[in-house]
């Protein structure tokens, strides 16, 4: 193997029986696609072999993974507006805004995250590739708040080894629809592709585990503000769970779309009115929380309701005018 970012990793009691394509996919926060190729390349060693990506691995197995020298990054710097709370020679936090894609792909090939902090950044990590680099973890497009950026190979480890084994803390606000049956529910629902719409992600018997923690912040009349906490990543998790649920994220277009068609009785109107209002889905990275990889220093960072969300917030805590109450019963 030839390479200039050599690393080892060792298959614990959980891992043992996956693949190994899927197992490092989720150690090195990669996809499948992009392990296989590594593979190909004689780029990884399982046990001082060079295997093939469909072995199954044992508890214990020694992983050898060398990756490339970054290529020349195929995403070109541009001049965007990027909102940087925290910034140092390892790593930058950054309040990404509702509307803008993270990285390039298909139909979305400029005007990314990415395509800003290139502009910003002299260096970025080039572990995930030419058109994802410096990305530890991602929001969906539509998502706002706070995401953690690599500078350099080391730092990306650290926080990609952090986030697997859930010592990276993020809390989301979101608003679904209806009343959940209790003010606490923990979700532990594997997530896979949706095997009917390959765009869609869902609740599939054969997915990678995905775990969602669940608190009732604030009850509204046919919503509910929420504390949403994730024990583990998976794409559009949490938008998938609250619909298994049967309560979707209010303005999810793919999950929840007209959901508050649905609805009688006198929670119709204020049904209607909330989803009129709502811009676009409400979901918003509020809190992220991590050990510092290079200082070991305890880093925690807030973002608050952005300005469309807030407004919507403000209505649905005004008084009822049906009622005189207010329009949301708080639950602390």
């Amino acid at each position: 193997m030839t390479g200039s970012v050599p690393r080892v990793l060792v298959v614990d009691a959980k891992g043992a029986g996956s693949r190994l394509d899927t197992w490092l996919a989720g150690g090195l926060e990669l996809s499948r696609t992009r392990v296989a190729a590594l593979i190909d390349e004689g780029r990884i060693l399982l046990s001082g072999e060079f295997p093939r990506k469909s072995e199954i691995v044992s508890e214990g197995d020694r992983i050898e993974v060398e990756l490339p020298p970054p290529r020349p990054l195929a995403a070109e710097p541009e001049a965007l507006p990027l909102a940087i709370v925290y910034e140092d020679d390892h790593l930058l936090v950054v309040d990404k805004p509702a509307g803008m894609v993270v990285h390039p792909a298909p139909g979305h090939p400029s005007g990314t995250m990415v395509n800003a902090l290139l502009y910003h950044a002299k260096n970025l990590s080039g572990i995930g590739g030419t058109l994802r680099p410096g990305i530890v973890h991602r929001l969906d497009r539509d998502t706002s708040g706070l995401l953690v950026v690599a500078k350099d190979d080391s730092t990306h480890w650290a926080l990609s080894t952090a986030l697997r084994q859930r010592r990276v803390r993020r809390l989301y606000l979101a608003v679904a629809w209806g009343h959940l049956p209790k003010t606490h529910v923990r979700v532990d629902e594997p997530i896979g592709r949706d095997p009917h719409d390959r765009k869609r992600m869902g609740v599939v018997e054969d997915g990678r585990r995905a775990v969602t923690r669940i608190r009732v912040r604030a009850r509204w009349r046919a919503a509910e503000l929420l504390d949403v906490g994730l024990e583990t990543g998976r794409t559009h998790q949490i938008r998938v769970h609250l619909a298994h649920l049967g309560h979707p994220v209010v303005a999810d277009r793919m999950y929840g779309e007209g959901w508050e068609r649905g609805m009688g009785g006198p929670d119709r109107g204020w049904a209607k009115e909330l989803a009129r209002r709502t811009p676009r889905q409400f979901l918003h990275a509020t809190r992220l929380g991590f050990q510092h990889p290079a200082s070991g220093e305890s880093m925690r960072f807030r973002s608050p309701f952005p300005p469309d969300l807030e407004a919507v917030a403000g209505w649905a805590q005004e008084p009822d005018p049906e009622t005189g109450g207010p329009r949301d019963d708080r639950m602390g």
